[in-house]
């Protein structure tokens, strides 16, 4: 289906996902790749419209749990089909800042739907764009939105609607995370980021490599 390949970052609010995803993106084009950078929700206009409704407000009315499973998932399909499998049967390096993850993640295990029935709407809506290599980048939840607050996002005006939720359901999304990762392994890299963001980036490019010489690129 693919000559290149695929990689989704994860993790809970302010573990610097999109530094290093679009870190990784200048390494991989100064390697040679084609790279299609995209977010989730969002990435196409269907996406982005999706995007304001669920994390900033924008429909005016209180969103139910299995309304924003669904509007999480209905951006993807879109998302996959219109950007990410054509990215790939040309033969593009794909990477995502989040991906169907999220959703088992904070939907799942942050709001309390079931996991199970998480993973078969995920299965419908990515089809076969099922990611190569999933970084999860994990860090303390305090530690976290103590990085929001330096960037100035700090305040109701400066959180979306998933970043106001309270310090519990962040360490269930957190937990969820980790046990996705411990569970299903193989595709799943967990780095910690509480340390000099140059050394993330570092042990993400060495995993990264791996791919480019699976596909026969450029190191």
């Amino acid at each position: 289906m693919r000559g290149g390949f695929f990689v989704t970052f994860e993790g809970p609010e302010g573990s610097g996902k999109s530094t290093q995803s679009r870190r990784l993106a200048e390494r991989l084009k100064a390697a040679g790749c084609e790279v299609v950078t995209t977010r989730e929700p969002g990435g196409t206009r269907t996406g982005e419209a999706i995007r304001n409704i669920v994390q900033h407000d924008s429909a005016g009315e209180p969103i139910y749990r299995e309304t924003e499973m669904l509007l999480f998932a209905a951006s993807r399909a879109q998302l996959v089909r219109a950007v990410i499998l054509p990215a790939l049967a040309r033969g593009a390096c794909v990477i995502s800042d989040r991906f169907a993850d999220s959703t088992t993640a904070y939907q799942g295990y942050g709001r309390g739907l079931d996991v199970e029935t998480i993973r078969r709407i995920n299965a419908l809506a990515i089809g076969p764009a099922v990611p190569d290599l999933t970084f999860l980048l994990d860090l303390d939840i305090r530690a976290g939105f103590e990085r929001l607050r330096a960037r100035g996002l700090n305040g109701a005006a400066g959180h979306d609607r998933i970043e106001r939720e309270d310090a519990e359901f962040h360490e269930r999304v957190r937990r969820g995370y980790l046990e996705l990762a411990a569970r299903e392994g193989g595709r799943w890299h967990v780095i910690g980021t509480d340390r000099e963001q140059d050394l993330v980036h570092e042990e993400i490019w060495s995993a990264a490599q791996v791919l480019l010489r699976q596909r026969g690129g450029k190191r």
